[in-house]
């Protein structure tokens, strides 16, 4: 390899069978176009030190890691990649409410809710 050449970090984030689903959902309700596709990422913030982010985007920025799964398109930036590499996104509709979960196997520690981790 090249000094000019950039190596893409390994990339492997997972969507269950029933994330698939309510994300394929949601891009046809809000008439996105086939270009988009789900953006995970991780910020600073929570009561752990990080917070995980999840938005529609009609892109990749450049730059970004794409991984495709289920004909859902996923896109990463390489810094959130380091922190979500091995990650699996869930989807629960259940008695104790709905939403995406992060089954995130670097997170030493998560906060009571769920919401933020540390590593």
């Amino acid at each position: 390899m090249t000094s000019a050449e950039k190596q893409t970090p390994v990339a492997d984030i997972q969507l269950t069978q029933e994330a698939i689903s309510e994300i394929k959902r949601l891009l046809v309700e809000h008439e996105l176009p086939e270009s988009a596709g789900v953006r995970v990422g991780v910020k600073g913030g929570g009561c752990s030190g990080f917070t995980y982010t999840l938005n529609f985007d009609f892109k990749p920025a450049d730059g970004d890691i794409i991984i495709e799964e289920g004909g859902v398109r996923i896109f990463c930036d390489p810094k959130s990649i380091l922190y979500l590499n091995g990650t699996r996104l869930t989807y629960s509709d259940g008695l104790q409410g709905k939403g995406f979960q992060f089954e995130n196997p670097n997170a030493a520690n998560t906060c009571g809710c769920g919401d933020s981790f540390s590593v």
